[in-house]
């Protein structure tokens, strides 16, 4: 060998299923320096799949199991925290991200608590109040801060028990593709988290509108928000807007509030 050896330039794949696919068309994006797969519509679709079948169990998991989890995702961030620094403003942003993924994972066992309740009633009745997942969540990652901004959508919405398909932000998108790598190889089961990167102008409409999505986070949305919320509205799919920094309200913005009735002595 004559000269120093050739760098292995690192292609950036999408992230559905607990998998790294290409696109199924086949197409890149040259972004923030490297080539990004530029997810399609049945791309899109598949990551709706992945997240449907993996909602069963993340939902069915118990409320320790999954703060635990999360806590473990924040263990694998801070052994990644150069990568992630490379890919957004720094180590003070990748600090507040995983301080944050440790703040979510501690509500994990804390929800029925704070966001249920035992209700008053005129009757022989026990009248409760719990909180349960929504279901499939679609997330358009806000564009700034590449990691925090995208942590402090991802957190409220898995930590409850649902599963999600992250839409990367158009301009740095490598921020997504570096934390579901992290996800990878973290405790988090395959396609919980489902992250796709592209033209956020052509996939945020196809998650919109999908039947089998139940809510649709669009917060990071830049585009015709409600051109969005008319596609959300064919199958009555919750629109979640960011409310607080950090807030268990924020969790609440992704749980139904379900209502039980049962009759005392019997």
């Amino acid at each position: 060998m004559t000269g120093g050896r050739l760098a292995v330039r690192k292609t950036y794949k999408l992230f559905i299923g607990g998998a790294f696919p290409r696109s199924e068309s086949g197409r890149t994006l040259e972004l923030e320096g490297y080539n990004v797969a530029r997810a399609s519509r049945k791309d899109a679709r598949e990551a709706v799949v992945a997240a449907r079948k993996a909602f069963g169990g993340w939902s069915a998991a118990t409320a320790y199991n999954r703060g635990q989890v999360l806590y473990r995702l924040a263990e694998t961030m801070e052994t990644r925290a150069g990568a992630f620094a490379a890919a957004c403003t720094g180590r003070r942003e990748v600090a507040r991200a995983i301080d944050r993924v440790v703040w979510y994972a501690g509500w994990a066992d804390k929800l029925a608590q704070v966001l249920g309740s035992a209700n008053p009633v005129a009757g022989p009745y026990f009248n409760f109040t719990i909180p349960e997942p929504t279901g499939v969540v679609a997330i358009i990652a806000p564009t700034e801060p590449a990691l925090d901004g995208l942590v402090a959508r991802l957190a409220p919405a898995v930590v409850g028990g649902n599963a999600v398909i992250i839409l990367a932000s158009d301009d740095h998108p490598l921020a997504a593709i570096e934390l579901a790598e992290a996800v990878a190889t973290s405790d988090v089961p395959g396609g919980v988290v489902n992250v796709l990167t592209g033209l956020r102008s052509e996939l945020a409409p196809v998650l919109a509108a999908h039947m089998d999505v139940n809510a649709i986070d669009v917060t990071g949305a830049d585009g015709d928000v409600a051109a969005l919320e008319v596609l959300a509205a064919e199958n009555v799919k919750r629109v979640v807007r960011a409310r607080e920094d950090r807030s268990p309200w924020e969790i609440a913005s992704f749980m139904e509030l379900k209502t039980v009735w049962h009759p005392i002595g019997r």
